[in-house]
C-alpha cells in the first residue's frame, strides 16, 4: 500500500489523493453504502485515470468508480479498494448545434449537462430525481432510465460514443458523433449498464434533441387498474407521439406526498384508486395545449378517467412534479426496503396483489408503497416491515413472483451488490456465463468494481 499511495500521489498530485481521515470523511452518502476505501483518487483527466488504473493493477488493488453516489444497490461500495472519483472531470467540452450532440466528461452532473444543452437551444431528454447529483458517467454505467423513458428511451439510447479506460490502463477512444456507424462491434454497449466492472467511462458523446416549445402537464385519477393501459394507449394514439411521461401513483404514495410533514398538497381529492401524472412535449404551444385538454376531456366524458387537474403555469407543473419526486416521504414509516423492478404491464396488477398478500401474511403491520413509470414497465416498491433484518424474506416476496412473470429484478438502478444473488431470476445460465466470459477477458484480475453484478462462482443463488 505505501508504494501504491506514493505512486497515486505522483500521478494525481497531493490534492488529487485523499487518504486517512480525509478519505473517511468523504466516504459518506445518504443513498448507498460506501464502505471504507483505502484512498480516494480524484483525477483531472483521462490520462490520470489511466495512470491510476495501471498503478492499481501493478499493486493488485481493486478500483471502485464513483459518480454522484446516488445509486441504491451498493454499486459504489469501496471497502478495501481505491475509490476513483470523477468529481473533478465535470466539463461540457462541446455542444454541436448542427449535429445535435454534446461531448461531456463523465463527472458532469445530469443537471449541468441539461442546462448546457438548453443554453444552446437543444434538449437532453434524461431526467431523474437525483439530476443535481447523478453524473453522466454514473448514469451510463447503470443505464439509467428516469421520467422520460416512455418517449426517449434509456440512457443507452442517448449515447453515441464513449471514451473508456480498461483495467490495464488502455484508453479506448470511441467518441463517435454519428447516429449511423455500422462498422463492426458496437463496443460502447459493453460498458453501458456494466456498472464500472468492465471499464471506466471518462467522456461521452450524447445525442440531443430539439428543445420542445410546449410542455403540458396534468394529474388524472382513474377508478381501477384496467383503465391505466387503456388510458395510456389512447393518449399515445391521440397525442401523436407527444407523451413523455406517464407516472402512476398508488393511493398510499399519493397520500404520503400530499400530507404533512410533506410540503406538497393534493392536486386531486384523496380516495381514488390510482393517480397519474401525464406530460407531453411538443412544438406548437397553443395547438398542443388545446389538443391535450381535448383528449383528456374526452377521456373524462367516456369514464376512462374520473377526475383531472391541468397545470396552467410552469409553477404548477413544478408542483406536480415535486409530488412525484418526493420519494423521501416513503421513509416516514421506516426502516424501509426499496425495490426497482419491471414486468409486462398486463402482469402488474396481479403482481402487486401477490406481493401485498405475501407481506401482509408474514408481517401484519407491514406496509407496501407502490409508484412507477408504468408506461415503460417500471415499478418502484417500498416495503416497511419494521425490521431490516427481514430483508432476505422481503426480497423473496418481491422477486420470486417476477420470475414467473418474465420480469426483471432491476429496471433501472442496476445490480451492484444488493441484487447480484438474484440475477438468475432475470438472466439465463447462458447469459450469466457470457457475462463472466466478458469480465474475464477485460478484467482478468477482477480489479474493476470487484464483487459487483456477478457473484463469486461459488456463491449459491436463491432457489
Amino acid at each position: 500500500m505505501p508504494k501504491l499511495l506514493a505512486d497515486l500521489e505522483r500521478i494525481l498530485g497531493p490534492d488529487g489523493l485523499l487518504t486517512g481521515e480525509a478519505a473517511a470523511e468523504r466516504a459518506f452518502s445518504l443513498w448507498t453504502r460506501l464502505g471504507t476505501p483505502l484512498a480516494i483518487a480524484r483525477p483531472r483527466s483521462t490520462e490520470e485515470v489511466a495512470g491510476v488504473l495501471r498503478a492499481a493493477r501493478a499493486a493488485g488493488v481493486g478500483i471502485s468508480p464513483w459518480g454522484g453516489l446516488t445509486g441504491l444497490v451498493d454499486g459504489a461500495f469501496a471497502d478495501a479498494t481505491v475509490a476513483l472519483s470523477l468529481e473533478r472531470m465535470t466539463a461540457v467540452e462541446e455542444v454541436d448545434r448542427d449535429g445535435s450532440t454534446m461531448t461531456v466528461q463523465a463527472g458532469c452532473t445530469v443537471a449541468a449537462a441539461a442546462e448546457a444543452a438548453e443554453a444552446a437551444g437543444l434538449f437532453l431528454p434524461l431526467d431523474l430525481g437525483s439530476r443535481g447529483s447523478a453524473t453522466i458517467g454514473g448514469t451510463i454505467s447503470t443505464n439509467a432510465g428516469g421520467n422520460r423513458v416512455l418517449r426517449f428511451g434509456m440512457m443507452r439510447d442517448m449515447v453515441l460514443g464513449l471514451e473508456v479506460v480498461l483495467a490495464d490502463g488502455t484508453v479506448v477512444e470511441g467518441l463517435n458523433h454519428l447516429i449511423k456507424n455500422n462498422t463492426g462491434y458496437d463496443l460502447k454497449q459493453l460498458f453501458i449498464g456494466s456498472e464500472g466492472t468492465l471499464g471506466v467511462v471518462t467522456r461521452a458523446v450524447l445525442r440531443l434533441r430539439q428543445k420542445p416549445a410546449s410542455q403540458n402537464t396534468g394529474y388524472v385519477a382513474v377508478a381501477d387498474f384496467d383503465a391505466l393501459p387503456r388510458l395510456l394507449r389512447r393518449l399515445e394514439a391521440e397525442l401523436a407521439g407527444q407523451i413523455s411521461a406517464f407516472e402512476v401513483m398508488w393511493p398510499e404514495f399519493y397520500d404520503l406526498v400530499t400530507t404533512p410533514p410533506a410540503v406538497g398538497r393534493p392536486m386531486l381529492e384523496p380516495g381514488y384508486a390510482f393517480y397519474v401524472l401525464v406530460e407531453t412535449l411538443g412544438a406548437d404551444p397553443q395547438g398542443d395545449q388545446a389538443r391535450f385538454e381535448a383528449v383528456l376531456g374526452r377521456a373524462l366524458e367516456d369514464g376512462l378517467i374520473v377526475d383531472a387537474a391541468l397545470a396552467k403555469s410552469q409553477a404548477e407543473r413544478d408542483r406536480m412534479w415535486a409530488l412525484r419526486d418526493d420519494v423521501g416521504q416513503t421513509a416516514r414509516h421506516g426502516p424501509i426496503l426499496a425495490f426497482d423492478v419491471s414486468l409486462p404491464l398486463r402482469e402488474m396488477e396481479s403482481y402487486v396483489a401477490e406481493v401485498r398478500r405475501a407481506i401482509a401474511g408474514r408481517w401484519p403491520q407491514g406496509r407496501l408503497t407502490v409508484f412507477g413509470h408504468l408506461g415503460d414497465g417500471n415499478l418502484h416498491l417500498i416495503a416497511s416491515v419494521g425490521d431490516r433484518s427481514a430483508k432476505p424474506e422481503v426480497e423473496q416476496a418481491v422477486y420470486d413472483p417476477l420470475r414467473r412473470r418474465g420480469g426483471s429484478v432491476s429496471a433501472e438502478h442496476g445490480v451492484g451488490l444488493q441484487k447480484r444473488a438474484w440475477l438468475a431470476h432475470s438472466r439465463s445460465p447462458a447469459e450469466i456465463a457470457l457475462m463472466r466470459t466478458l469480465k474475464q477477458a477485460l478484467d482478468p484480475q477482477n480489479l474493476l468494481n470487484p464483487g459487483k453484478v456477478l457473484a463469486p462462482a461459488e456463491e449459491r443463488a436463491p432457489a
